[in-house]
């Protein structure tokens, strides 16, 4: 049953804002897209009122649930200050140019953002595959990572969490929507023996992500909360690049027993590498370690190994920071090909060399979460 515009404003025209009116009426309301039963919109109000808009945020979600045909609502907060003239320094007595440091402060008793975590029922580990910038294999590695613990006998999901640039769906080959359970939470779709979810299963492939921070945080609580995972030992998340909105908004939702840096060999990459080792450990999660991916070119024909982007990078960087190397994992036409046919390396070629590179380094990983998943 297709769900329209029209629908959605309806059922949000039943829903009181703090003002007394309808939400329709409190011109608080971003574009909807309402699309084959999936939809999304975000409330835009000051900061100063977000606390008040909170509950009614969770009051248009379930009157848009509610709404038949609609399987998947995703409601954001978005709360903005305005701009104004800005405050006059409090007096200080210090030199010129020193900041009094009273003045960085955080309130006292105001809660730490890490306050809000909590597990996710049946999921034993959560670890985190990311990387500092694009284009440095992350999605493919975290993949074919995942299927390395699943060789090793551990039970395995895969949370795709990249908003704006789903690549699990492709890796994948998954062309179908999930489905709800009777709790009206998704059923992740099930591929290769991992439990598999994505936003790229919800919405188009060639469909533009134009979100703000706060839908990013939304989508990513959902896809965390509202899925029935089942009974894992691993939940490996697949994060966006970078050092944004989605990282610290999984770092404050779940405990995460660890984070994996995915780096190319030369000084660029590097570079933004430490700033994604740097951003887990401001925020206490453990690093368990660097792959250095596309680590050497391998000829296919010949076998010659060439370094194109240089080569021990990752390791000597690994080793200056003090935290553990996991492997590399080289430059090679059929990790290429197989995970753009849907079917990633340690799938499609188990007995390979590429797949005894990820089962070798999902070892390590698995050492490391031991404590955590009771693997003996």
């Amino acid at each position: 049953m297709s769900v329209t515009q029209q629908q959605v404003l309806d059922a949000l025209a039943k829903v009181a804002s703090p003002r007394g009116v309808g939400l329709t009426n409190a011109g608080v309301l971003s574009p909807i897209t309402a699309n084959d039963g999936k939809v999304f919109f975000s409330i835009n109000v000051e900061a100063t009122e977000a606390r008040a808009w909170e509950g009614v945020r969770a009051a248009a979600e379930a009157a848009v649930r509610a709404i038949p045909g609609v399987e998947v609502a995703m409601v954001a907060l978005t709360a903005e200050r305005k701009a104004g003239p800005a405050a006059a320094p409090p007096p200080h007595r210090h030199a010129p140019g020193v900041p009094n440091v009273a003045t960085h402060r955080p309130p006292q008793g105001a809660p730490s953002p890490m306050s809000k975590q909590a597990e996710i029922p049946g999921v034993a580990a959560i670890i985190a595959v990311a990387s500092g910038k694009g284009g440095v294999g992350k999605s493919t590695t975290a993949i074919n990572l995942a299927l390395g613990l699943r060789d090793l006998g551990l039970r395995v999901g895969l949370l795709d969490a990249d908003i704006y640039g789903p690549s699990v769906p492709r890796l994948t080959g998954i062309r179908e929507k999930p489905q709800l359970n009777d709790e009206r939470k998704m059923i992740p779709l099930q591929r290769f023996g991992l439990s598999i979810m994505s936003i790229g299963f919800l919405v188009e492939e060639e469909t533009a992500m134009i979100w703000r921070g706060p839908m990013v945080m939304s989508a990513v609580t959902q896809m965390l909360r509202d899925v029935a995972w089942g009974t894992l030992d691993v939940l490996v998340v697949d994060m966006p690049p970078g050092t944004g909105d989605a990282q610290l908004t999984l770092a404050q939702n779940v405990p995460l027993k660890g984070a994996i840096i995915i780096s190319t060999p030369q000084d660029l990459s590097l570079i933004d590498a430490r700033r994604g080792l740097a951003m887990f450990k401001k925020v206490n999660v453990p690093v368990l370690g660097i792959i250095e991916n596309m680590s050497y070119f391998q000829c296919p024909h010949c076998g010659t190994q060439s370094d194109i982007f240089g080569h021990g990078g990752a390791r000597h960087e690994a080793e200056r920071l003090a935290v553990p190397f996991l492997g590399e994992i080289p430059l090679h036409i059929s990790i290429r090909t197989t995970s753009d046919a849907g079917t990633p390396v340690v799938e499609s070629e188990p007995d390979g060399p590429h797949a005894a590179i990820y089962r070798a380094i999902g070892a390590k990983v698995r050492d490391q979460l031991k404590d955590a998943i009771a693997v003996a």
